[in-house]
């Protein structure tokens, strides 16, 4: 291909946006629409996953060791740990730290009666945290094999919660997003076919004095991807302001609850919405421009 004839269609392509205002607002409109939706959506589940994410960090596997076991043993099991693939740290608990946090938890003030006397004797133990709640029996079942384990913590309930919930998160994203582009290429497709039936006659002009279908069909897919991008940007400037509102707000009114309800920061969300989102705002308007463009321009 020329280089002229590359500047000619992309110059062509360019122009039709201020030629043909009101398909081009119509397709502008068309996928901030769905960006924008795409991006609250997006948000949304991501602070979702990261909160389940920080709950699966708190789900804790407790190991506890044979009566007698010695120290060099007690540190063989924890390397072993250590160097399996789901775990993602392991803190020994000695007999004295589980007295203390025992007696915070439970006895206040009353601790005082068991002054010089530790009940918790003999109960060091590992407290292992997992990079994946949904690989808790896996482990579970390693340890059930290691010599010197006396007893083994966990919770099932809490660990196939967590895990469902991350599954069933997977999949409404899934849903939302295939529904979300599907109704993109339909709306970008019909506003297309408006600019060509309204551009018809100029169109059978170009062939007519021997205009191949490549210049005939180049500046609307052009139009497209500059539409894609324009239309693309807008709501990713709307949404970031949005959830920087909503995170100062939820943590002046929601304070108590800030254990518990934590977001990401704008900068962790849009480092990745904000390509993936132009690229979805280019690829609707290139796909919606070809799919439309093949269909209505065989001539």
């Amino acid at each position: 291909m020329k280089i002229s004839t590359f500047v000619f269609t992309f110059k062509q392509g360019f122009k039709n946006i201020f030629r043909n205002k009101i398909f081009s607002l119509a397709t502008i409109a068309t996928i901030a629409a769905c960006i924008f939706l795409f991006g609250l959506c997006y948000s949304v589940i991501e602070n979702v996953r990261y909160s389940i994410q920080k709950a699966e960090t708190n789900v804790a596997v407790t190991v506890f060791f044979d009566e007698g076991i010695s120290e060099a043993r007690i540190q063989e099991i924890g390397d072993a740990i250590r160097g399996r693939s789901e775990v993602a740290s392991v803190q020994f608990v000695s007999a004295a730290e589980a007295w203390e946090a025992f007696k915070v938890d439970y006895l206040g003030e009353y601790a005082d009666g068991y002054e010089g006397d530790n009940p918790l004797e003999g109960s060091e133990n590992f407290e292992i945290y997992l990079n994946d709640v949904s690989k808790q029996q896996q482990l579970v079942s390693y340890l059930e094999t290691v010599d010197g384990v006396r007893e083994i913590n966990h919770s099932d309930v809490t660990a196939n919660i967590l895990t469902q919930f991350n599954r069933l998160l997977s999949y409404v994203s899934l849903g939302i997003i295939g529904i979300l582009l599907a109704v993109s290429l339909f709306l970008i497709s019909n506003t297309v076919a408006m600019g060509i039936a309204v551009r018809r006659e100029e169109i059978g002009i170009m062939k007519l004095i021997g205009a191949t279908d490549f210049v005939v069909r180049s500046p609307f897919l052009i139009e497209g991807i500059l539409l894609g991008v324009i239309g693309a940007s807008i709501p990713l400037i709307a949404v970031y302001f949005i959830y920087n509102k909503i995170i100062v707000y939820a943590a002046d009114q929601f304070a108590i609850l800030n254990d518990i309800l934590q977001f990401k920061t704008a900068r962790d969300v849009f480092s990745v919405l904000i390509p993936v989102a132009l690229v979805m705002g280019v690829g609707l308007g290139f796909f919606g421009s070809l799919i439309t463009v093949r269909k209505h321009l065989r001539v």
